[in-house]
């Protein structure tokens, strides 16, 4: 994070904390300074628990019911639920892994599969659909035989979000297991859970057993309950998926002609060598934008090298209303974002009137403060955010009722405090290189062309 160079970046960081709107002066006890980087220490590289304040309760739940006992284990219902409100899981999906605690074996799935076989040569006759002591499962491809599929399976691993699509946020599957405990007193919980949402980032805790699911008939006359059931809960953490941020923010406003572009190497330059000129006849080749199997980018070269690119533009202002005009423009030429997903921080997000092109949901993690909002596409028409190219962007407009109280252009507070792309925080300028208003400018201007068009009407009438 960058900081204005007069200020000391603990001030910097508690003023960010507080939710101050404008610049003031604090002062600091050497205690709480200690303090406060001790929790920020904590929270940085903490690698058991994450915490997102703007989502505190996100995250994702993996429930195992035991349906029924088999002479030699269990077949239980696997359930993953995406609780997080703006993080979902993206195109290749999900991948689950687990260690067994004795020498369990997978006879059968349906909905998922394994990775990977292992040795089985052990077995005569029917032979284990896996035999791995750490089995590595991942959700089957849309269009597999019914006989295959399974209650919420069969989305190629991808996982809506909860603010979204609840229905969309579940995946599900079932597994046979043997050579395991076949009674509540003998069965021994998997553990060494781990999940890839595709890539790193969650840090999965232990199973715990909870009360058994209570299931409904379709009728809704009679209800059942699992024999057994455990939960175990991952949470996602931005600092263990990558060191570089995978998003950048720029500025623009209609009082100032200077745009504040996204930070030099603002995710990183690593990519610089391999980036392609949005001009080169490369992209011409067939095949350009198909997805390598480690999912490596294909960015066009930029300063920034981020593969998201969000804009905030202060286009109007009016008596009563402001506008602002939002873009999202993607970088990476082998990859398109399915259901895409952009919060945005800002106080006057507690009175947004109108969005003309995305769809919105506020936020409110805390029922006080209601300056967090989410912003993402509507299905059928901007949902799909293309890869780097022409199509490669989507945007929309939102107008805002002002407050009188606290509302002015003054020190960049017409700009979001923090952005998240696809719940992932991006990089913001630094505070210095915000559009400034012009020295003559007023707190509260009200429209230009307003004023020009009154001064002309006088002079005619004279």
């Amino acid at each position: 994070m960058e900081f204005n160079n007069h200020t000391d970046p603990i001030e910097e960081s508690m003023l960010d904390a507080r939710g101050c709107s404008q610049r003031r002066q604090c002062y600091v006890f050497p205690e709480l300074k200690f303090m406060f980087l001790a929790v920020l220490y904590v929270m940085m590289f903490s690698t058991t628990e994450a915490y997102d304040p703007l989502d505190p309760t996100g995250n994702i739940t993996i429930k195992w019911d035991v349906m029924s006992w088999t002479p030699d284990g269990y077949v239980a219902a696997v359930t993953m639920n995406n609780f997080q409100m703006y993080r979902g899981i993206m195109n290749p999906g999900w991948t689950l892994g687990w260690s067994w605690a004795k020498k369990e074996v997978i006879w059968t799935m349906i909905g998922a599969q394994s990775t990977e076989q292992g040795d089985c040569s052990k077995f005569k006759g029917n032979v284990p659909h896996c035999c791995k002591r750490t089995p590595t499962i991942v959700d089957l491809l849309p269009g597999v035989p019914y006989n295959q599929q399974y209650t919420n399976c069969c989305k190629g691993g991808v996982l809506g979000t909860w603010g979204q699509d609840p229905l969309s946020a579940v995946s599900a599957f079932q597994v046979s297991v043997g050579l395991a405990g076949t009674s509540n007193k003998t069965v021994k919980l998997p553990k060494n859970f781990t999940l890839l949402g595709p890539g790193p980032g969650y840090t999965c805790g232990p199973a715990k057993i909870v009360p058994s699911t209570v299931f409904l008939t379709p009728d809704k006359r009679r209800k059942t309950q699992a024999l057994m059931t455990w939960n175990v809960t991952c949470t996602y953490s931005q600092f263990l998926a990558s060191k570089n941020p995978s998003c950048c923010v720029s500025f623009s406003s209609f009082y100032n002609q200077t745009i504040t572009p996204c930070p030099s190497c603002a995710c990183g330059c690593q990519n610089k060598k391999n980036c392609i000129k949005s001009n080169s006849k490369l992209l011409r080749r067939a095949g350009i934008n198909t997805p390598k199997k480690d999912n490596t980018p294909l960015l066009q070269c930029t300063h920034h090298m981020c593969p998201i690119r969000v804009h905030w533009h202060v286009k109007l202002n009016y008596k009563d209303y402001w506008r602002v005009k939002v873009a999202i423009t993607n970088f990476n030429y082998r990859l398109n974002y399915s259901q895409w997903t952009l919060v945005a921080q800002h106080p006057n997000l507690n009175n947004v009137t109108q969005v003309f092109s995305f769809d919105y949901k506020p936020l409110v993690p805390y029922e006080s403060i209601n300056d967090t909002g989410m912003f993402y596409g509507m299905k059928f028409y901007n949902d799909l955010l293309m890869e780097a190219g022409p199509l490669g962007n989507v945007q929309s407009e939102v107008l805002l009722q002002k407050d009188k109280d606290t509302f002015t252009f003054k020190q960049g507070w017409a700009f979001p405090r923090k952005v998240y792309f696809n719940g992932d925080e991006c990089m913001l300028p630094p505070p210095d290189t915000y559009p400034f208003l012009p020295n003559s400018a007023h707190a509260n201007p009200i429209a230009t062309p307003a004023v020009a068009a009154f001064l002309l009407l006088l002079l005619s009438m004279w």
